[in-house]
């Protein structure tokens, strides 16, 4: 069994205590809880700054920038899929005779 798994099940075991359920319903241990969910997003957004802060100062890319850059290029391919498939349909619509490929 994983750390993983033990702490699961050791989860569920002290979830089902009475006094636990208790203990949840109270309006100051709920509170504190949503601060500490608070408090873990503002610390993580700090760190994200940080290292973006470091990243750029060292010349290397950011995760914003290489998502950015991933929605471009997929935008750039859906394009080109579309001006391929255009293209192809004119080419089938109205085939050139050979003689005026060869004035061209």
């Amino acid at each position: 069994m994983s750390l993983k798994d033990r702490l699961i099940a050791r989860g569920m075991k002290v979830m089902q205590d009475p006094r636990v359920a208790k203990l949840a319903q109270d309006e100051r241990v709920m509170k504190v809880a949503m601060q500490a969910f608070q408090l873990r997003g503002k610390v993580q957004e700090e760190i994200d700054e940080r290292v973006t802060t470091a990243a750029k100062s060292l010349g290397l890319v950011t995760k914003d920038e290489v998502r950015d850059l991933k929605r471009t290029i997929k935008k750039l391919e859906t394009e080109l899929k579309k001006q391929q498939a255009t293209t192809d349909a004119m080419k089938t619509a109205s085939p050139t005779p050979p003689a005026a490929m060869k004035k061209a």
